[in-house]
């Protein structure tokens, strides 16, 4: 919204002084001899803004995308996870290749969304060694794209708050593609008998105990697979977490058949390192369970399932036992509701107990 005041100086001068506001940026000024001029600036002005091409400071005009990613990844990227530096800089290298040479005063809400959509069409090269077996052109998934908006997204929100490049940044007016609904697939009652009988006679002796260390706290492959000795406390009957994807300590209790299997397992540890799941020829690094575990999975017929889907599983049989929404996001590790919310229906059950235990308890049992 624009405001004109009339000023008028003791020699008799007019000017008009133009400011013009809008919600989430700051305001802008200017002052004018003129009506007519100040009218035009005003209009010109707030265009600008609501289309993302106004920039109040001349270092959006100095630096290019390229200087801004350059700068992030000299001096950002280095402090994040390790394992997100290496993907993060193939997005931004992206990214600078495309419009890299644009400054950012020129980087739009529309510039951004047009190469987006050319993101979301372009193929992805494909990894298979033979490329006659390579199957059909696939896109980037709509997950895909969003991660490469989020790391430049990130990238004006540090030249907005710390290096002062630019005043807004241009991606909080970019749409997001939208992801398709997390898939929860978890064993069944006959899958899951069918499935541990598979684990338990595997040639490999790690795959049985990881499964049910999986099954039993919810934890994600790497969490289980780097799972060291010093992490776990069997009298306390809990494992400590300390490097987790959001990043905070989480503690998984131990119970049941996974308890037991880690006491058996601490019997006979091997002296040579403290991973409890240690790769038999390099014991620095776990043992890879990738091709045992799709052994017991066709050999128990089951069709349609990932490692991570045992995580799935956990969930699923916590709302399935009356675990509510947020007990399974404490579980599990999530900061929010919103990554659980998938299993609700399953907890329907539970659900209706509490609104009936409720009625039962304010209103009597033959409440009308």
């Amino acid at each position: 919204m624009a405001t004109l005041t009339k000023r008028t100086d003791s020699t008799g001068a007019t000017s008009y002084r133009v400011e013009v506001r809008l919600k989430g940026y700051p305001a802008q000024r200017a002052t004018f001899e003129r009506l007519t001029d100040a009218r035009k600036w005003a209009s010109a002005t707030e265009t600008a803004i609501r289309e993302g091409r106004h920039f109040g400071t001349v270092e959006a005009k100095r630096h290019t995308l390229a200087d801004l990613i350059d700068r992030y990844t000299r001096d950002v990227l280095p402090t994040k996870k390790a394992k997100t530096q290496g993907p993060q800089v193939t997005q931004l290298t992206w990214w600078k290749d495309q419009i890299g040479a644009r400054t950012l005063a020129d980087v739009t809400p529309a510039l951004i969304a047009e190469y987006r959509d050319t993101l979301s069409r372009e193929p992805v090269p494909s990894m298979a060694k033979d490329q006659a077996k390579a199957g059909p052109e696939r896109t980037r998934s709509p997950a895909t794209v969003n991660r490469y908006l989020a790391v430049l997204s990130h990238c004006f929100t540090v030249a907005v708050k710390e290096w002062g490049w630019i005043e807004f940044n241009p991606l909080l007016k970019v749409t997001k593609p939208k992801e398709p609904r997390g898939r929860v697939r978890f064993l069944s009652d006959d899958e899951r008998e069918r499935f541990l009988t598979a684990c338990r006679e595997s040639s490999n002796k790690d795959l049985y105990p990881a499964v049910i260390l999986a099954l039993s706290t919810g934890a994600r492959q790497q969490e289980i697979m780097g799972l060291r000795w010093p992490q776990v406390d069997l009298t306390r009957r809990v494992a400590t977490l300390h490097e987790t994807k959001n990043g905070e300590v989480r503690v998984l209790p131990l119970a049941g058949p996974a308890l037991d299997l880690l006491r058996e397992r601490a019997k006979v540890r091997r002296l040579d390192t403290d991973l409890i799941f240690p790769g038999r020829l390099r014991p620095a690094k776990p043992v890879d369970l990738r091709t045992p575990f799709e052994t017991a999975l066709k050999r128990a017929e089951i069709a349609d399932f990932h490692w991570h889907d045992l995580r799935h599983t956990a969930a699923s049989y916590l709302a399935m036992n009356g675990a509510s929404l947020a007990e399974i996001a404490e579980v599990l590790g999530h900061k929010t509701l919103s990554m659980v919310k998938r299993y609700a229906h399953l907890s329907e059950a539970h659900t209706a107990s509490v609104v009936e235990r409720m009625n039962a308890r304010y209103f009597g049992e033959g409440a009308k």
